[in-house]
């Protein structure tokens, strides 16, 4: 009896806790209702300890906390070296994109202190076979620096290869700085670095564990894949490094992805990201002097805008720049990503676009490395059809991991956030907004090849799904805004 009453009282107190509980993390949450129902969800299902998750995943007070500063001396820092150079200042820009897209420039300007630069060559690398032989010529080529950040290392034969490239080139007397994210390098072992540190290079870890193996903080990433050569050469894109971006994945096979290769005055902008990273994860300080910005020839004529954006963001830039490029779109809009979790502003945009007669197809992968967020994404793509959009599977032999946005055959956005929430909120992201014909219709081109290797969704084929396929997508597209 006295058993079974204990037991009564405990379920009694949960429960009470529990409503607690949800009030707290509805207070916590009040600016966003679709993730605070989905947190209530979580707790309703996992009581108490779904708090405990929402305490370590959910709640943004320490965002608010941790990266204020940070976001204070990122755009101190940006205004510093860039003061002569806002759009509307600049009276010699005569790039041909300001005719029909001054709007998105200038969005850009504001909400990411990105200034347009006209004077860009671009490369576009199309998997890891054309991007790393571009990158490993681009390393031995340093005479002063390598900066270099990506959110995934691999301590396997191409990593080793690189790592072994930036310690050679530390001896030679070139500042090596390395950073990588302590969530994507969680299996990287201490010992990769040693190389580097021995020969004199920095490496500096952002968010990195509190115990070997174990880290809690699942949000607030840095997802980033950004390397500059003596601020003159960028590489910007999808691609970490490891084995498996090259296709030598048993579990994934070919990789298809998109990176860029980048001179010119973009450089300065994925450069200053770089620094600033670096400054809050190896709390130091660096003279931002020439020789990281020197002077830059004319190399090309491609009109680009580095876009960033994270938790030390007031604004969630690349979000509203996917918004507003869909909004501008007059003809077509392209959208190839691993993850496709948009919000509600994002299907509208989509929805209105189709049904006004702009073709829209989207690509996602077959394979997956997330399924609860392939359910998703599979959900939101059905409800898309019905307005007209063309939703596409890539082949589950191969696997698709691009990033990118491509509006009217002449704008496109390439680099490392998804068309998802993690990406828009979340992590710390950049991309390259590309005002180019050629460039984008070469990422088009790319585009439409792709679609020979994937599965048209249709609706008479989305009905066709099973019962416990219908029941994942429901349950992944409630929580969609945790994923």
């Amino acid at each position: 009896m006295r058993i079974t009453e204990l037991g009564l009282n405990l379920t009694t107190i949960i429960f009470y806790a529990n409503i607690v509980l949800a009030f707290v993390i509805i207070f916590l949450s009040r600016k966003n209702p679709s993730a605070t129902w989905a947190w209530v969800l979580v707790l309703m299902f996992i009581p108490v300890l779904g708090f405990v998750l929402y305490l370590f995943l959910g709640q943004d007070t320490r965002r608010i906390n941790i990266f204020a500063h940070k976001e204070r001396q990122d755009k101190e820092k940006r205004k510093a070296l860039f003061r002569n150079l806002l759009l509307e200042e600049c009276s010699d820009l005569n790039h041909p994109a300001l005719e029909t897209s001054k709007d998105l420039m200038r969005l850009h300007l504001h909400n990411s202190n990105s200034v347009f630069t006209q004077d860009n060559q671009v490369h576009v690398l199309k998997n890891g076979d054309e991007k790393f032989p571009a990158l490993i010529k681009a390393l031995k080529s340093a005479q002063h620096h390598i900066h270099m950040e990506y959110y995934i290392i691999r301590d396997d034969k191409i990593g080793k290869e690189i790592r072994n490239i930036l310690a050679a080139k530390a001896r030679e007397g070139v500042e090596v700085r390395l950073l990588y994210d302590g969530m994507g390098c969680l299996a990287l072992p201490k010992s990769y670095s040693k190389p580097i540190l021995d020969a004199g290079g920095e490496v500096a870890v952002f968010f990195p564990p509190f115990v070997p193996h174990i880290n809690i903080r699942v949000n607030y990433r840095n997802h980033r894949k950004i390397t500059v050569i003596d601020g003159k050469t960028a590489f910007i894109g999808g691609l970490n490094l490891g084995d498996e971006y090259l296709g030598k994945s048993p579990k994934y096979g070919y990789w298809r992805d998109t990176h860029f290769q980048i001179e010119g005055s973009a450089v300065d902008y994925l450069q200053l990201c770089f620094l600033t990273d670096w400054e809050f994860a190896a709390k130091t300080t660096i003279s931002y002097s020439k020789k990281y910005f020197p002077t830059k020839k004319q190399s090309g004529s491609k009109g680009i805008q580095i876009i960033t954006s994270g938790p030390d963001s007031r604004w969630d830039s690349i979000h509203q720049g996917y918004f507003k490029m869909i909004s501008n779109a007059k003809k077509s809009i392209y959208i190839q990503t691993a993850y496709f979790v948009p919000d509600d502003s994002l299907i509208a945009a989509l929805k209105t676009a189709a049904l006004s007669g702009v073709e829209v197809r989207i690509i996602i992968p077959g394979k997956r490395d997330h399924p609860f967020v392939h359910w998703a994404s599979t959900s939101y793509l059905s409800e898309l059809l019905d307005s007209g959009v063309q939703a596409y599977i890539y082949d589950y032999d191969r696997f698709m991991h691009v990033k990118a946005v491509i509006v009217d055959g002449s704008i496109a956005s390439v680099g490392s956030a998804n068309f998802d929430i993690r990406s828009f909120i979340y992590n710390f992201e950049i991309n390259a907004v590309i005002y180019d014909e050629e460039v984008s219709s070469c990422i088009e081109h790319q585009f439409r090849e792709d679609l020979q290797y994937c599965i048209k969704m249709t609706r008479e084929l989305y009905e066709k799904r099973s019962i416990l396929i219908r029941f994942k997508e429901s349950v992944s597209r409630l929580i969609s805004p945790l994923l």
